[in-house]
């Protein structure tokens, strides 16, 4: 553990710190920094990552959110927390041991939890309706959620038992989400957009928003405590409609190609390949078996859906797939198109 010199106000806690750039934490660190607000960035090893946010100005605690002698150690002095972790099948752990030290220390001002979309509709009577039921509801394809939609349901259940003063933000698919991305770059590459999802819509929101969001929150949470807000993107779009946008930021044509679902899960969400990214072989599995799933969610139309609460919450419309893309330098570099 390390810690630097302390603002005299409280900072605010945030985990996932360690994560890409780009991911929620981070662009919420800036965010918070730039405002003038303290911030206590919870990362799990001491890296050059640690060091950008050093360099960017927060405090620096490094420890293992599995640990709670680390979490309770993170947690003195601050009064705010935001938690979120990459997917993986001790996420309920770890939050469970958060909400656990935050009661124990008993001053906590405001749990902000990075959920998902999906919550707005797991209820318990969804959850235990016969197979076929449930099946039918969700689509057609899958006649259960992905095992980290029922870690987020469980961590949503575990935070209102607390009586942590919680807010709960459910965000839709990101739009930097790999399959919506990265995954991509090679049939990008020659003009074509390879995704299974037929004529179904989606809404993506960027992370950027996201991160306003949890960040208005955290700065002035009497308003949003005990509530959930569901996040979406400004409109609904076809794949067509996205294989516009990537035409439009790459500067060249790009066609969309409907892929089969299973063929092409296949190909992209392989466990072995997972595994060369992840490192853990659960993990993999785990994230494999969540991609599966949500994949086959958006096949079936269960993403096709739009909400107003990013615009009643900010004052503004939430940016486009467009503005994402054009801000996205890494599937530019990886595709060899021109530089905005």
């Amino acid at each position: 553990m390390e810690d630097t010199t302390m603002s005299e106000r409280n900072p605010i806690l945030i985990t996932g710190a360690g994560g890409h750039v780009g991911g929620v934490s981070r662009v919420m660190i800036d965010m918070l920094l730039e405002q003038g607000h303290p911030v206590r960035a919870f990362v799990r090893r001491d890296d050059e990552r640690a060091q950008s946010l050093r360099e960017a100005g927060a405090e620096v605690f490094v420890g293992d959110l599995f640990k709670l002698a680390d979490v309770a150690a993170a947690l003195k002095g601050v009064k705010r927390i935001y938690f979120s972790m990459t997917p993986q099948p001790y996420y309920v752990d770890a939050l469970t041991l958060m909400a656990t030290a935050a009661r124990a220390q008993g001053d906590i001002e405001a749990f902000v939890h990075m959920s998902n979309q999906e919550q707005s509709y797991m209820t318990f009577e969804k959850m235990t309706a016969p197979d076929e039921e449930r099946r039918s509801w969700l689509g057609g394809l899958v006649t259960d959620f992905s095992p980290q939609q029922r870690a987020h349901w469980v961590c949503e259940r575990v935070l209102e038992w607390s009586g942590l003063p919680t807010v709960n933000v459910r965000a839709t698919l990101f739009a930097e989400n790999p399959h919506l991305t990265w995954m991509l770059a090679g049939p990008l590459s020659n003009g074509e957009l390879r995704l299974p999802f037929g004529n179904q819509r989606l809404a993506p929101i960027a992370v950027h928003d996201v991160a306003e969001v949890c960040v208005k929150t955290l700065v002035d949470p009497a308003p949003h405590i005990s509530k959930s807000y569901t996040l979406t993107g400004p409109e609904l779009k076809d794949m067509y409609g996205f294989a516009e946008d990537y035409a439009a930021v790459l500067g060249r044509q790009v066609a969309y190609i409907p892929e089969e679902l299973e063929a092409w899960q296949d190909t992209f969400l392989d466990e072995t390949a997972l595994q060369k990214d992840l490192g853990d072989p659960g993990t993999a599995r785990h994230v494999a078996a969540h991609l599966r799933i949500q994949t086959s969610l958006i096949a079936s139309g269960r993403y096709d859906e739009v909400s107003d609460q990013l615009e009643t919450l900010l004052g503004r419309p939430p940016r486009t797939m467009r503005w994402v893309l054009q801000n996205n330098t890494r599937l530019r570099e990886l595709v060899g198109a021109p530089s905005q």
